[in-house]
């Protein structure tokens, strides 16, 4: 009855209500864009921030939980990694999201061993020098005992490089090795500057794979190679259950008894839930342009090893 009498009413009242529509539109637009954080869904800014906040809780009980979760198995897997990289003298690494230093580490200690049988082989083709001669020879050529070869430690966390830089002092680790403060979105190197660009265990905590996939492709020389490490997809249906209560039975009782932190191994478990399966990650990485893409299932997908090279 009131429109009725009050046609301009009816006419405001209408068109304040598309307008109210229209509002809600470009509002929805204009929304930061959703992701997730676990099974939660969260706006991408939230993922990060909670992340980080996540890796700044377990940093000091880090390596402690990745061998009780593990079982210590952790160690095999990036052992299997670096031999798979075969580095060689020379070789300038990047290491995206290594904060605690396990990839670093086991590269300088490849290096100067492939360096040492290197000094070995040569000095054995030389049985006419003298003691002196072989001595001096030994000396300067262990004085250089990684051959220039050098790794680049880049983690977004503050209190993850802060617990690398305290093991490589405590186990010596001095030369040829650098931390920098950097997201793996958008990396603080020039383009075509590393000869291999590895990534363990941290490409499911990024926000963006695609971004740092293409970072990834920027800043490796072309020749150079993408190695990731990332827990995947069980492949055995029987294993599948079994890992799936492991998983979310015990490795978050494992993080409130070891870290006092539930919250944190709970996000871990249901973001490998979460992570593209070995197909998937083999696509996207073949998006960002890399070549000859392949992976290596572990211990029946429990992990894989993607790997890709910069033609």
């Amino acid at each position: 009855a009131v429109a009725g009498l009050c046609p301009c009413r009816a006419l405001l009242s209408r068109r304040g209500g598309a307008l109210r529509a229209l509002c809600g539109s470009v509002r929805g637009l204009a929304a930061a864009p959703e992701t997730h954080f676990g099974f939660q869904t969260v706006t991408e800014e939230e993922r990060r921030e909670k992340i980080y906040q996540v890796f700044e809780s377990v940093a000091k009980k880090y390596d402690v939980m990745n061998d009780s979760m593990t079982l210590g198995i952790h160690r095999v897997w990036k052992d299997i990694l670096m031999h798979k990289m075969n580095p060689s003298p020379g070789t300038l690494l990047l290491d995206v999201a290594g904060g605690t230093g396990d990839i670093a580490f086991r590269f300088i200690n490849y290096v100067r061993s492939v360096r040492e049988r290197q000094l070995q082989r040569k000095l054995k083709h030389h049985q006419n020098l003298s003691w002196q001669e072989i001595s001096e020879s030994y000396q300067e050529d262990r004085s250089k005992s990684l051959g220039d070869s050098h790794v680049v430690v880049c983690d977004i966390n503050k209190e993850m490089l802060k617990v690398g830089k305290q093991k490589a002092q405590h186990l010596g680790y001095l030369e040829g090795l650098s931390w920098v403060l950097g997201n793996a979105e958008e990396l603080p190197f020039d383009d075509d500057k590393f000869d291999v660009y590895t990534i363990a265990f941290g490409i499911r905590n990024v926000t963006r794979i695609d971004l740092a996939l293409q970072e990834a492709y920027r800043v490796l020389k072309p020749g150079g190679r993408f190695l990731c490490l990332e827990f995947s997809h069980v492949s055995n249906p029987i294993l599948s259950r079994l890992y799936d209560l492991y998983s979310f039975q015990v490795i978050p009782v494992l993080g409130e008894v070891i870290a006092g932190d539930w919250k944190s191994y709970q996000y871990l478990v249901e973001s490998i839930r979460r992570f593209p399966p070995q197909e998937e990650l083999k696509a996207m990485i073949e998006d960002a342009g890399f070549f000859k893409v392949d992976y290596q299932n572990l211990n029946s997908g429990i992990v894989a090893i993607h790997s890709g090279f910069k033609l």
